[in-house]
């Protein structure tokens, strides 16, 4: 066979195992769902219809106080800010791992000045005849036990150097690409993370923003119905000084209004802690909200219509289902990675150098040294520690994809909820209208009939109780309606895109270092 034929062969050879990675390879998993959109309780006026979503489904709340909040979490929040350095670091490891796949190459220079010592495994090599220092340091004879007479020994010299050496693994059996494969793997999952967290937080922000608007409804209320307790008292102590009322009457009514004030304090501190849950978002201290948000204003309305995508979209908009994908693609590539572990590393190295031991002689061609050659490593013995590797790395890929399942799973069941606390969320408030309606009905007529004499006061506090009562459950069931639109929207994976970008982390400067 002709020598070029030779080396084509041996060339494609070559490029044939450098083409061979073992281990699996990763398949994106079927993830079979619902081909509709499951919905255990019947809808009500608002319910979710298959359309495309806003990422930011916060505006159909339209509140630009909820707007605006949402704009400064995603700018301003410390936990996204924390994600995407983690993310950025993601990439750096990225970019370590994909560094094995080429040559390594360096420069050195050195300077010694150095000494034999005529006693050591130098004297084995020795001197023609004896000569003075100035000779032997010339480099014109070797060192050894004749150098020099008596003590003296051998003597100083210089030793110059400068070259370069370089290394380059050949991929024989992909543990570099799987290496790389999975650290692009983890690196999509940190992405996903961060996007994970977006989401968490714009469902965290619309959460406690409508909580607090649903206090200060509650405070409002309960302002309201204070005022008619004192109005309550008023009237009773008249009476009972006209001799048309009972001590007891004055005592049930100033009593009652005790009770409507003991109920202030609590919801004045959940107004605190929401106001204060709300700056932390925005990475503010304590307080920095109140006058932005410390004037009451209503639950934000929920629209009659909901678009919630396709069911087949949700693996595709559920950052934390794409997260548990690539974990399983980070598991799948480590397996490789162990694989490859059994079978040879063939290095390819190289080293020119320049070493003489005047400085003059740095400059002439014949001070070269140089090796380059191949290197084959081979495992042996590893007492199990690769075996023990591998079957770790397959246990963790085995782990990965029940987690997915179980991710997935837990998607369906997170919707199917918030779709059915939406709907028995607006059927509990219509009738709590009802309700309210008929209970302050009832508080007219009460209150009428015990100022004409024709009832007693035990029926007012009745009822004035049954009207707070419904009071303070409609508006908490209005709250639930607007709450459960955003645990909607959180289940579905809303707001996931880069939704602003100066929230985007900068993409890591590239460069050859």
């Amino acid at each position: 066979m002709p020598g070029q034929a030779r080396r084509a062969l041996a060339g494609a050879c070559l490029a044939a195992l450098a083409a061979c990675t073992v281990g699996p390879d990763y398949h994106t998993p079927a993830m079979d769902g619902p081909r509709a959109w499951h919905q255990s309780v019947a809808p009500a006026t608002s319910h979710p219809v298959v359309a495309s979503t806003d990422p930011q489904w916060w505006r159909q709340f339209d509140d630009p106080v909820l707007t605006a909040l949402e704009r400064e979490v995603a700018a301003e929040n410390l936990d996204l800010q924390a994600a995407s350095l983690r993310l950025t670091e993601s990439a750096a490891e990225r970019r370590i791992a994909s560094a094995a796949q080429f040559p390594h190459a360096e420069a050195n220079a050195s300077y010694a000045r150095e000494r034999a010592s005529t006693n050591g495994i130098l004297g084995l090599l020795g001197t023609l005849e004896r000569e003075q220092a100035g000779t032997v340091a010339s480099g014109t004879q070797g060192f050894g036990p004749t150098a020099l007479p008596g003590s003296v020994g051998n003597p100083s010299f210089n030793l110059p150097q400068y070259g370069m050496n370089a290394s380059w693994e050949v991929d024989l059996w992909g543990h570099v690409r799987r290496q790389v494969e999975a650290a692009t793997a983890a690196m999509r999952a940190s992405e996903d993370m961060r996007r994970d967290v977006l989401v968490s937080l714009m469902a965290e922000t619309a959460r406690d923003y409508i909580d607090l608007r649903g206090v200060q409804a509650r405070l409002a209320i309960l302002d309201h119905d204070i005022a008619i307790a004192r109005d309550s008292v008023r009237l009773t102590t008249m009476r009972f000084g006209q001799g048309a009322a009972t001590r007891l009457d004055v005592a049930d009514s100033t009593g009652q209004l005790h009770g409507f004030e003991a109920l202030r304090p609590p919801l004045e501190r959940q107004q605190v802690h929401l106001l204060n849950a709300l700056s932390f978002l925005v990475a503010r201290a304590p307080g920095a909200l109140n006058a932005r948000l410390g004037k009451p204003a209503p639950v934000p309305p929920v629209p009659a219509a909901l678009p919630v995508g396709l069911p087949s979209q949700l693996a595709e908009r559920r950052p934390d289902i794409r997260m548990a994908e690539e974990r399983l693609h980070v598991a799948t590539a480590s397996i490789g990675v162990a694989v490859a572990d059994f079978f040879p590393r063939v290095t390819l190295s190289g080293s020119l150098d320049i070493q003489a031991l005047q400085f003059s002689g740095l400059g002439s061609w014949a001070s070269r040294q140089y090796g380059f050659g191949p290197t084959a490593t081979l495992p042996l013995f590893e007492g199990g520690r690769l075996t023990g590797q591998l079957r770790l790395r397959q246990a963790q890929q085995k782990e990965a994809a029940i987690m997915l399942r179980r991710t997935m799973l837990k998607a369906w069941q997170e919707i199917d909820n918030a779709m059915a606390d939406l709907a028995t969320a607006q059927c509990e408030r219509d009738r709590l209208r009802e309700a309210v309606r008929e209970n302050e009905i009832a508080v007219d007529t009460a209150r009428a009939q015990y100022r004409a004499g024709a009832s007693d006061f035990l029926t007012v506090l009745t009822v004035q109780n049954q009207l707070l009562a419904a009071q303070a459950r409609f508006v908490d069931a209005t709250t639930d309606i607007a709450r459960s639109v955003t645990q909607l929207y959180r289940a579905l994976g809303g707001g996931w895109e880069s939704t602003y970008p100066d929230a985007t982390p900068a993409t890591p400067a590239t460069s050859h270092g």
